[in-house]
């Protein structure tokens, strides 16, 4: 485990309830995910970044934290988190795991005292609650909305709302409040002092509000949620914890902010280490486009001295197989996820296997979702009663929500729950027979095998670094990323002559030539 092992790595992401079943109640968990520690080894990955295992009532799929220093008794218990820890450290597989700091739920006690104490309380100031507008106070206190539908305020039995930019059962910190700054910076060393090797921000961009919480309508062009100076302080003094524990510790941003360059002042080196690449995440299938991402990505974490983190997907974006092989709009919007429109998967899944070696290819870090190695694609018609994403409901049902990209893993066997365990909490397609670990591993042209062969590859060959882009044609991606490695995406129509040794293909070329919709992977 060597220094910065962060700037290049590849990291596998673990959607707790969806990756594997060890007690048999159809809900993936840490036994399972404990049991399934030597597949992740296998893939070649470098560390796992795991969502939420705190205890919740699981109103947001665990983003809705009712104790930030236990884990979920549907996944486990604190002593087999740490169990977890020792076991993949052996493997050499470091862990990072969720911290959700711009909110809590409904059910954490620090709420809970708050709804008990009433207005004008110190209890109070620990969340954003605010008498509502209009003769009666039956207003909200201003327009936001929330980011899952409906308006961003819920209204107590005495009169006061409370802000919430997500669910009502999630509601916000008030990060101008000392107390919350002191109890994240325990529980950073809480579970520093457990061995974690890091921590993913969840809405990084959003714990500081204007703390006149003005109308939208009244700050045209400008977030009073999202992005505030006083951001940098709090990263700061979390950066100086990470600083203070040895091998490394790292902290990595979720932030979608509309301009590149915002967004790398906070990794610059006294703040945060990465931060995830969602520009890259969105970009429809496009070589000018993707260029231009990749070229202005490159560009403002250079100016910081940071590493890029690419991602194809991720626990709340529709699966690169469904977004890449629609005949229109092939990017990513969460205002509109484009549901129901048609997809052919054949297409799709070309796209994502060669999309996944552009990703790997690049210099900096990687992400893997789970289920991303096998192909999976999004699950659209899984019946409204069985949707628990909170998306759905506030909404009613205008956004089908993120439940489609969470479908349980496949392992083993001909039908259903496919190994996951004895049963499983959203249902699998029965096509998912022939995308099974099993399955795949014996196939050396599968989804799989070409993960695991590319990880390998990176892994010994790729990461941090440079790159010089190849003259090539309008519709084509070529870049050198030494003097032995080049890589090769095709995204015209037609077949590209190549030029070297082919370490890697993510489909078959045709007379030597690389067909579209394919990228290759170059000696020389």
């Amino acid at each position: 485990m060597t220094d910065s092992w962060w700037r290049g790595s590849a990291i596998y992401q673990v959607y707790i309830r969806s990756f594997a079943d060890g007690n048999g109640d159809g809900v993936g968990d840490l036994a399972g995910v404990r049991s399934r520690l030597p597949y992740l080894a296998e893939l070649g990955i470098d560390a796992i970044w795991f969502t939420p295992w705190y205890p919740s009532p699981m109103d947001d799929g665990g983003y809705d934290v009712a104790d930030f220093r236990d884990i979920e008794p549907a996944f486990g218990t604190l002593a087999e988190a740490e169990a977890l820890i020792t076991e993949a450290h052996a493997l050499g597989l470091r862990v990072i795991i969720d911290i959700v700091p711009n909110h809590c739920s409904d059910e954490h006690r620090w709420f809970q005292a708050a709804l008990a104490a009433g207005p004008g309380s110190p209890e109070r100031e620990r969340f954003w609650f605010r008498p509502g507008r209009g003769p009666d106070g039956s207003e909200p206190p201003n327009d936001w909305p929330s980011r899952f539908g409906g308006s961003a305020w819920t209204r107590v039995p005495d009169g006061e709302w409370y802000l919430h930019l997500y669910s009502s059962r999630q509601p916000d910190f008030n990060w101008e409040n000392a107390e919350i700054r002191a109890e994240f910076e325990d529980i950073l060393r809480f579970w520093f002092d457990r061995g974690v090797d890091g921590f993913r921000i969840d809405v990084a961009d959003g714990l500081v509000k204007d703390p006149s919480l003005p109308d939208l309508a009244a700050v045209a062009g400008f977030s009073p949620f999202s992005d505030l100076d006083g951001l940098h302080d709090i990263y700061r003094s979390w950066r100086k914890i990470a600083d203070s524990y040895a091998g490394e510790r790292v902290l990595v941003a979720e932030m979608w902010l509309p301009d590149m360059g915002r967004a790398a002042r906070y990794l610059r080196r006294d703040e945060l280490h990465s931060a995830f690449n969602f520009d890259f995440l969105v970009c429809p299938w496009d070589a000018s486009r993707f260029r231009d991402v990749i070229t202005r990505t490159l560009a403002a974490h250079q100016e910081v001295g940071a590493p890029a983190a690419w991602v194809l997907s991720n626990h709340d974006v529709t699966r690169p197989v469904t977004r890449y092989g629609r005949s229109g709009d092939t990017g990513f919007s969460f205002a509109d996820r484009l549901h129901g429109t048609p997809v052919d998967l054949a297409t799709g899944t070309r796209r994502a296997r060669a999309a996944a070696l552009l990703a790997m290819a690049l210099p900096g870090g990687v992400y893997v979702y789970e289920g991303e190695e096998l192909g999976l694609w999004e699950i659209e018609d899984i019946p409204d009663e069985l949707r628990q994403d909170p998306v759905f409901a506030r909404t009613q049902g205008a956004d089908p929500g993120r439940d489609g990209c969470r479908v349980p893993m496949p392992w083993s066997g001909s039908e259903p729950p496919f190994g996951f365990g004895e049963s499983s909490w959203l249902p699998q397609p029965a096509e998912w027979s022939r995308y099974t670990v099993a399955t795949q591993s014996a196939d050396p042209e599968s989804v799989l095998s070409l993960y695991r062969a590319a990880l390998r590859l990176r892994g010994a060959e790729l990461g941090d670094g440079s790159i010089e882009w190849l003259p090539s044609g309008p519709e084509v991606l070529a870049f050198r990323r030494s003097a032995e490695f080049s890589c090769v995406v095709n995204l015209s129509g037609a077949p590209v002559d190549i030029t070297g040794e082919v370490l890697l293909a993510s489909g078959p070329l045709v007379d030597g030539r690389l067909p579209a919709d394919t990228a290759v992977w170059l000696r020389g």
